[in-house]
């Protein structure tokens, strides 16, 4: 089948819009870092940080600088603290009712993160880093070496 000139113009638009939308929806898919360099994803973190805003996904890695006792008031969360490359501190807050926990979690550790991030005065909370039973939410991930958690 051949197409116009403008026909050829229209697929790679439709492909595009197409790609573009499972990019948005799963940034996962493409490569294993979201097609974003660690330094990007983390920019945004700064961003968020600096701007003071919340409910953003978000991806990154870190270094855990201190292992903190669970919560086990309501929902369970297994928490940490993460040292980001820009010097930043993050508390990643996993739900471990619905997501298994990392085990044997220790100082020094590398993490990598997919999940949303909450302004704080410390730095910021990560949490939904797990699938969402529901499916309305983008799911989020924890990673240590070739372990994912969610």
């Amino acid at each position: 089948m051949k197409l116009s000139r403008r026909g050829r113009k229209l697929f790679i638009l439709v492909i595009a819009l197409l790609v573009s939308g499972l990019y948005a929806r799963y940034p996962g898919l493409f490569s294993s870092s979201g097609g974003r360099s660690v330094a990007l994803q983390q920019s945004a973190i700064t961003t968020a940080y600096r701007a003071r805003k919340s409910n953003i996904q978000v991806s990154g890695e870190g270094v855990v600088s201190r292992v903190l006792p669970d919560d086990r008031q309501g929902i369970r969360h297994q928490k940490f603290i993460l040292h980001l490359s820009s010097g930043q501190s993050l508390l990643v807050a996993h739900n471990i009712d619905l997501a298994p926990r990392i085990p044997h979690l220790k100082k020094g550790d590398r993490i990598s993160f997919t999940g949303e991030y909450e302004w704080n005065p410390k730095g910021g909370v990560l949490h939904w880093t797990h699938k969402d039973p529901h499916g309305r939410h983008a799911s989020g991930r924890l990673k240590r070496g070739n372990q994912v958690y969610q």
